[in-house]
């Protein structure tokens, strides 16, 4: 699975807590660093076949980005590859998210472990 910390955003944190709770849940995890475009992160899931890629955003342009993702997913056939995102994102944000194809939504707070039930949950066995 791909972490990724798209736009401009440079705090990286939470996006660390989360991948190193899936990796020490046995989860192979691609951490891309910060500023990166959709385009970069959809590039880096796609030739590291992951099986799902987690998006954290505190910039507020959780609205732009996480759907451009799941549109250049699409467009490279790559539609079976779970989108899921976090970080400061409100409520009333999540359904239009969810519209756009993006999977699940974790607010701020969310427990690492409830991240990597989710991941376990939904992304299936290949990702563990």
């Amino acid at each position: 699975m791909v972490v990724a910390k798209p736009g401009l955003d440079g705090h990286d944190r939470g996006a660390k807590v989360v991948a190193r709770a899936l990796r020490d849940a046995g989860m192979e995890v691609i951490y891309t660093g910060l500023h990166q475009t959709p385009e970069q992160i959809v590039e880096t899931t796609v030739q590291e076949d992951a099986d799902a890629v987690g998006l954290s955003i505190l910039s507020g342009a959780h609205m732009t980005l996480l759907p451009r993702v799941v549109e250049l997913l699409r467009e490279r056939g790559a539609d079976d590859i779970v989108v899921f995102g976090g970080g400061i994102i409100p409520e009333d944000d999540i359904s239009q998210l969810e519209a756009a194809g993006v999977t699940k939504i974790f607010t701020a707070g969310a427990s690492p472990t409830a991240i990597v039930q989710w991941v376990r949950e939904n992304v299936g066995a290949a990702a563990v």
